[in-house]
């Protein structure tokens, strides 16, 4: 079983192009080095690399991991487009204006642009190139391969970069390194970072190909690495390029020391963690509760020569549970979806199957200051005050929390009280299974592509039945399963989305009404509310932090209120199994594993390892 699933691939995708960073106004007109939310920067002008790396690391080795995304398959190495299961690690071929900074909650700094400059009215940021900006091909990375990215990315990619990019104007070449961006509408605290941590494409390259298209063949990138031998589904290596013209920036420093990434792929987590101690891959982040205690008490882990750990998750762990689908007529009532929610034991699950080592999850932001506490305090109220009568009661006390069961598995308190609320809907006990007035039954469908979450799923599916839920488990192979997700075509599905601690235009896509009726967006339950809109704006336009998380926090009690998911839970940790063979820096990024971006190869370690 997976109790925790790994960050979503498609919303990494969103985090990567849809940061939520703006420069303060007092330092509009003024060219800047970084980005950040609210002006602030840790790293001032002329800083020589992050404190979270060695700048002396060592080069070379490989590292050969099953990737953080959850991805099983692949069969194309094209992850802008909504076409295809996209191969992990692209993102490591490609360059961006700015990148982030691990110990930041929300700053970037100049990669390909040495500085960016915003107008004083926010409508407009133009970004100073280097020069020496190259692709992988040798050719010059230019303003107008800038322009050429934004302009294809919005009108043919991943629709998720179209709800990103809406309020972006246009850019255009000021000169060969010089880009403008110009901004319309009244949210633009979020839009200089959105453009400046977009991915930078060939426009020579893609003059000859169809972007629209999947492809195994290798595109040529801007970034550190460049794609190695390959098997569709199965393994990509990504290699890393010693002519890489930005290697000696500071803000690649003691970054990509490994001179082979390798991905693998398997199907079954067994199969994959079985493999891990045979010693064919070095590195894999667990995720599955009762194999971190129990699988691992072997001697290689004894011996300290498959090291066993944990390091702390700063970030917040956001929202994982199963959604319900609101298109289907059948789960539109408040209090068909509340119901689903009572039938599920978490305190049973946890204590039975996971060895007690998680949290319940409760909020959207969980695990953050942006999480709602209490009832609403006077500047929540000022925001949710103007929408009571469009709102749940229920948003205005403490805020909506899942049940705490007896921990029997199946508490008839609360099965009796998910009994009452579905009478309550029209859905009457017919038989074993309930019906509404027109004599349909009511059904509920699990949809899965791995078998790790059937032992999960069947206490849930029994409680389901005892209300008279004609509750089933669907388990397709993972073509089939993206395809059903991506066009909405199931009831229930279990998703985790990730949050960052400025969060903002992503908001839209994961719970926005625009991205309720995209095909490929990330809202899979659905939720079409126009004052959630309405609070993601507030979100998005917040001019300090203490505004941003007043709005999210509204935000939180409005979504808990509405019951459109059945939470599950969190760890605010990285459980880590690999062969000793790496080194890493004495300090880790506040905010991300580290793992690929600054650990390296030790040959000492390696060469005293005795493999199994």
């Amino acid at each position: 079983m997976v109790p925790f699933l790994p960050r979503h691939p498609r919303a990494a995708l969103a985090l990567a192009f849809a940061a939520a960073f703006a420069l303060g106004p007092a330092h509009a007109g003024e060219p800047r080095h970084g980005l950040s939310a609210f002006g602030e920067l840790k790293y001032a002008a002329g800083f020589k690399q992050f404190e979270y790396v060695n700048p002396a690391a060592p080069k070379g080795g490989q590292l050969s991991m099953i990737g953080s995304g959850g991805r099983i398959t692949f069969d194309s190495f094209n992850d802008f487009i909504l076409k295809g299961d996209a191969a992990q690690g692209l993102e490591f071929l490609y360059d961006s204006l700015m990148v982030r900074a691990g110990d930041e909650p929300d700053a970037v700094y100049g990669l390909v642009a040495l500085s960016a400059e915003l107008a004083d009215d926010g409508r407009s940021v133009t970004f100073h190139m280097r020069p020496e900006a190259r692709f992988a091909d040798g050719s010059a990375l230019t303003a107008d391969d800038v322009v050429f990215s934004f302009e294809t990315l919005k009108a043919k990619g991943h629709p998720n970069y179209g709800m990103s990019l809406r309020d972006v104007e246009r850019a255009e070449t000021i000169d060969p390194h010089t880009v403008r961006y110009t901004f319309k509408g009244d949210l633009l605290r979020d839009l200089p970072l959105t453009v400046a941590t977009l991915p930078i494409i060939s426009k020579s390259y893609y003059a000859t190909r169809n972007f629209e298209e999947t492809t195994l063949e290798p595109p040529v990138g801007s970034g550190p690495y460049r794609i190695g031998q390959f098997k569709a589904g199965t393994f990509v290596r990504y290699d890393r390029r010693d002519d890489y013209w930005a290697k000696d920036l500071p803000v690649n420093k003691g970054r990509f020391n490994f001179d082979q990434l390798k991905y693998e792929y398997y199907r079954d987590r067994t199969a994959e963690l079985t493999s891990l101690k045979a010693g064919n891959f070095d590195f894999r982040e667990e995720f599955t509760s009762i194999d971190w205690a129990t699988a691992y008490d072997i001697a290689s882990v004894r011996e300290g020569r498959l090291v066993r750990e944990t390091l702390p998750d700063e970030t917040p762990s956001g929202a994982q549970g199963y959604f319900i689908n609101m298109r289907r007529e059948k789960f539109k009532d408040i209090r068909v979806r509340e119901a689903l929610g009572l039938a599920f034991d978490y305190e049973w699950t946890n204590r039975n199957l996971f060895f007690g080592l998680y949290t319940r999850t409760a909020s959207y932001f969980e695990n953050s200051p942006l999480k709602a506490s209490g009832p609403p305090p006077a500047d929540e109220l000022a925001l949710l005050e103007p929408y009571r009568s469009q709102l749940p009661p229920a948003v205005f006390g403490e805020p909506v929390s899942p049940p705490v069961s007896d921990g029997s598995g199946s508490d008839r308190k609360l099965l009796r009280r998910a009994a009452q609320l579905l009478d309550e809907a029209g859905w009457k006990q017919a038989g074993a299974v309930r019906a509404n007035g027109k004599g349909e039954p009511l059904t509920l469908e699990i949809l899965i592509f791995s078998e790790s979450f059937e032992r999960i799923i069947a206490p849930y599916l029994k409680n389901l039945k005892a209300i008279g839920v004609d509750a089933s488990l669907r388990r397709v192979d993972p073509a089939q399963y993206e395809r059903r997700v991506k066009s909405f075509d199931f009831d229930m599905v279990t998703q985790r989305y990730s949050m960052r601690l400025t969060p903002g235009v992503e908001l839209k896509s994961f719970w926005g009404s625009e991205a309720a009726r995209t095909d490929g967006a990330f809202n899979l339950a659905g939720i079409a509310d126009p004052v959630v809109d309405a609070l993601i704006d507030r979100v998005m336009g917040a001019k300090t932090r203490t505004e941003l998380d007043t709005a999210a926090r509204a935000a939180d009690r409005v979504l808990r209120a509405g019951h459109y998911w059945v939470p599950h839970w969190y760890k605010a940790a990285h459980n880590l199994a690999y062969w000793n063979k790496f080194s890493r820096p004495a300090v880790k990024p506040k905010y991300s594993r580290g793992v690929i971006d600054t650990w390296w190869y030790d040959p000492a370690k390696a060469k005293q390892l005795v493999m199994p």
